[in-house]
């Protein structure tokens, strides 16, 4: 916390919204590393591969698209955008789901992402359409009102989706 000491101190207006805000907020970090290994550094010959390293340890290959000289057998950035969304949209509907006492035993999601031109004229993931299916078990099931509402609820407090400019869809199905 030493870059927060000089803000901690302060008197004002400020001071008592940054303390409380200051419980709620996270850093997350990754590493990225690229190395040009023995090939030529140019264009149409560097690699693409990259690793993303988090910083619970875990490290991941990653590369370009294939459309952009990618490897197709890696994670590219296009595609984590994507499933970090959904990812994101999952883990709320969980935490909302539980707090509801429901029992879901299931969610796949089948999530897309499309790379289009935006209103910038710009190549943006403007749009990605979740599609989870949930399962769930027990004597109380969710109806379909409940299951709308939840997404959206999950959708107004997803992280993600709240950082991103993204069109995002939801169309559950169970």
């Amino acid at each position: 916390m030493p870059r927060l000491s000089g803000l901690i101190g302060k008197r004002g207006a400020c001071s008592v919204s940054y303390l409380i805000l200051s419980k709620n907020m996270s850093e997350h970090k990754i590493t990225l590393t690229w190395k040009r290994g023995d090939t030529p550094f140019e264009y149409q010959k560097y690699s693409r591969d990259h690793t993303w390293k988090f910083e619970g340890g875990h490290e991941m290959p990653a590369s370009a698209a294939p459309a952009y000289l990618g490897n197709p057998k890696l994670a590219d950035p296009e595609e984590a955008f994507v499933a970090s969304l959904s990812s994101c949209q999952m883990l709320t509907f969980l935490a909302i789901a539980a707090k509801k006492k429901f029992v879901l035993d299931e969610y796949v999601d089948e999530a897309v992402g499309h790379m289009e031109k935006n209103a910038e004229d710009r190549l943006a993931i403007t749009r990605v359409t979740l599609r989870p299916r949930l399962k769930f078990s027990g004597d109380k099931q969710p109806t379909a009102q409940e299951i709308e509402e939840m997404n959206h609820m999950a959708h107004e407090q997803c992280f993600i989706a709240n950082s991103v400019k993204t069109e995002i869809t939801i169309e559950a199905q169970t």
